[in-house]
């Protein structure tokens, strides 16, 4: 076509426009473009906007689904109803919870002089698991798993302790920390295992790369505001930055800005740090991504990540082969809840590979507890400086007891899964389970994955009863000193 012929059709055309705006538009006195009549009735409609939303979610629609909400309704409005409903039943939700609790466990929260934490938290001191009516310790470590599961003899306390809301999961926090962070408080449930069975809080942080420090927390809780002022000089400018990341809020299941949350305000998100208290934990738990359905999946107790730079899988279930990877895979999956889908709803994180490293860096720069009682060079106990009654349990550890069989120094990991097989007892299946390392373990109850086992007297039975060790009192009690020595 010549240029002429071109320029023609494109005059036609814009003459063609004019007279369609013509059509739609009338000019005013002032010389701005005026709706027609036809324009001025669409926009005189009532709730137009409203109307336009509610378009085509007759039906269920993902993006407006609430949690616990019907489908099709407002999003806003179904937030509050959801709030309202939550609120209303959660006095309910936490006296079933506290009901199971003390059906399982003592949570007198016993203490003996002199056996603490790091910092000097006394240290609770168990058995606290109930035993059935009338059975002793005794009796049921010589009963063989087909008697116990007979007689229904294996204690609730160790058997699957379960989410307070399961049905919903989700991150819960303990009050403790709520109060100097309120945004990590949730409106539909509270935290339920008391104070004195949590670790300390702030937990104290160790470096690597300057063990002659100490403490380098100063008593803080690691946080946006004071990071850069608590650690540069300390460690390299990548790992600095790895920091920043790892205390910057991201988007998470509960703790979001959408309207499908569980945080009475939008809410930035949860930080690693929250759950990952200054590198440890306070015993913040949720439901594990990697099970399902929904019923099935396991309450899963934080874990600390002290001594990561010496351990070679990441995650109770999955066997992820790098802190990297695991970090990147939470990011994508809002938090721990092992779904994209829902991650992208509420605001998918996708981190850079090189902000991934910076951030592994800073991970494996943290250091187990000191432990002024074992050997630097092998991290079996030193038994010039260890107690006889520690020098007793490090002999059960490593004989009788068979803990060595999974648990090797010097992190007391062997980078495993063992399954338990507790179907045996009559309790519920776990099926493998990474093996979490024991040093510094004094720091870190509750334990067991889920946090079921109250105190280090609570794991010494429960592997006593499992492992059909047949350990006798004085042997337990050196046992459990051995593993506080750690």
């Amino acid at each position: 076509m010549s240029r002429p012929r071109k320029r023609l059709m494109w005059l036609l055309a814009m003459v063609g426009m004019s007279t369609v705006l013509a059509a739609a538009l009338s000019v005013g006195r002032s010389g701005h473009a005026q709706p027609t009549s036809e324009g001025r009735q669409q926009t005189s409609q009532p709730n137009s906007i409203e109307q336009a939303k509610q378009k085509g979610f007759e039906g269920v629609d993902f993006y407006y689904d609430v949690f616990g909400a019907p489908p099709g309704q407002d999003p806003q409005k179904s937030f509050e109803q959801v709030m309202k409903k939550d609120q209303a039943e959660k006095p309910e939700v936490m006296a079933k919870q506290r009901k199971l609790l003390e059906e399982r466990y003592d949570l007198s929260c016993k203490q003996s002089p002199g056996v603490t934490m790091t910092k000097g938290k006394p240290q609770p001191v168990g058995p606290a698991v109930r035993l059935p009516a009338g059975m002793t310790w005794e009796q049921l470590a010589q009963m063989g798993p087909d008697d116990i599961r007979k007689k229904r003899a294996f204690p609730a306390g160790f058997d699957r302790l379960p989410h307070p809301k399961h049905a919903v999961g989700g991150q819960v926090f303990p009050q403790i920390q709520i109060k100097q962070f309120p945004r990590l408080e949730r409106f539909d449930v509270d935290f339920d295992l008391p104070e004195c069975l949590l670790p300390e809080f702030p937990p104290p942080i160790f470096l690597t790369i300057h063990p002659e420090l100490g403490d380098v927390s100063q008593g803080e809780v690691l946080h946006a505001d004071n990071f850069d002022r608590l650690f540069r000089g300390l460690v390299t400018p990548a790992q600095l930055d790895g920091l920043r990341m790892l205390v910057t809020q991201f988007a998470q299941e509960e703790f979001n800005a959408t309207h499908d949350r569980k945080s009475a305000k939008p809410s930035l998100g949860v930080t690693c740090l929250d759950c990952h208290v200054n590198f440890h934990t306070t015993a913040q738990f949720h439901l594990n991504p990697d099970t399902r359905p929904q019923l099935e999946r396991l309450r899963l107790d934080t874990p600390s990540l002290r001594g990561m730079f010496n351990q070679q899988i990441h995650g109770s279930k999955r066997s992820i082969r790098s802190v990297e990877d695991f970090t990147e895979f939470e990011q994508r999956t809002a938090y721990f809840n092992g779904d994209p889908i829902r991650a992208m709803k509420k605001g998918m994180n996708l981190i850079d590979r090189v902000l991934v490293a910076h951030m592994g860096q800073m991970q494996n720069m943290i250091d187990f507890p000191p432990a002024p009682h074992l050997d630097p060079m092998t991290g079996r106990l030193d038994r010039t400086k260890a107690t006889p009654l520690e020098v007793r349990g490090e002999d059960v550890f490593f004989g009788k007891g068979r803990c060595a069989a999974c648990h090797l120094p010097p992190s007391y990991t062997d980078h495993q899964m063992h399954d338990l097989h507790l179907e045996r007892f009559g309790a519920a299946a776990d099926g493998p389970i990474k093996t979490f390392a024991l040093r510094g373990i004094k720091d870190s109850p509750p334990y067991f994955h889920d946090g079921r086992l109250p105190t280090l007297e609570d794991t010494v039975e429960f592997f006593n009863i499992v492992g059909g060790l047949k350990l006798d009192q004085e042997e337990k009690k050196a046992l459990a000193a051995f593993m506080r020595a750690l």
